[in-house]
């Protein structure tokens, strides 16, 4: 396990902890497989690029806990804003982060991503798969899962050892730190992405 790894897992230890799982790891594992079915039909579609990242947005939605991942970006910064602060950031950035994995996902065209291995780590599951490409061989893809929304959901994604909550944290803090914790300045930055 790499640093970045272990930092993402203790995050989701610290989110989860509390929370009761009603699922089994085979239902995650299932979950899993869903999505990847609906990605591995997407990357079989032969679209056109700007369909094809649309409807990878529509997957990220449909499946990805983005008011989870939302706050997690925020940080400590989500604490002071008011709900509608909160509500306005949540809707853009996740209009953001589901275009930015759309692309992310389009780099698996001609491939397939296949669930390879499960396990529970405290109270969610990691799911192991493959994106299998020709001619480039395999991506390491990590979903973590959780039903602690109310329904499974995934919270966050390893692409080849890269931390999605802890990519899009460090970004957005960033962002934020510019624009002096201006909330408003920074939803207008991502709108402009989106």
């Amino acid at each position: 396990m790499d640093r970045r790894f272990f930092l993402g897992t203790s995050a989701g230890f610290a989110m989860f902890g509390a929370q009761a799982l009603a699922f089994s790891q085979k239902d995650a594992e299932n979950y899993v497989n869903v999505v990847a079915a609906e990605i591995n039909a997407v990357i079989a579609s032969n679209k056109s690029e700007s369909a094809t990242v649309k409807a990878f947005e529509q997957i990220f939605r449909r499946y990805a806990d983005t008011n989870m991942i939302a706050r997690y970006a925020l940080g400590r910064e989500a604490r002071s804003l008011s709900g509608s602060e909160i509500k306005n950031f949540t809707k853009t950035f996740t209009s953001y982060i589901s275009k930015k994995y759309g692309s992310r996902f389009r780099e698996f065209i001609g491939g397939k991503i296949e669930v390879k291995s499960s396990r529970k780590v405290r109270k969610f599951y990691e799911v192991k798969a493959d994106a299998v490409v020709r001619g480039q061989g395999r991506y390491d893809l990590v979903f973590l899962v959780s039903d602690r929304s109310g329904e499974p959901l995934f919270f966050n994604i390893f692409v080849e050892g890269i931390n999605m909550l802890l990519a899009e944290r460090t970004e957005i803090e960033a962002k934020l730190d510019r624009h002096k914790g201006d909330i408003n300045a920074l939803i207008r930055e991502l709108q402009k992405s989106v």
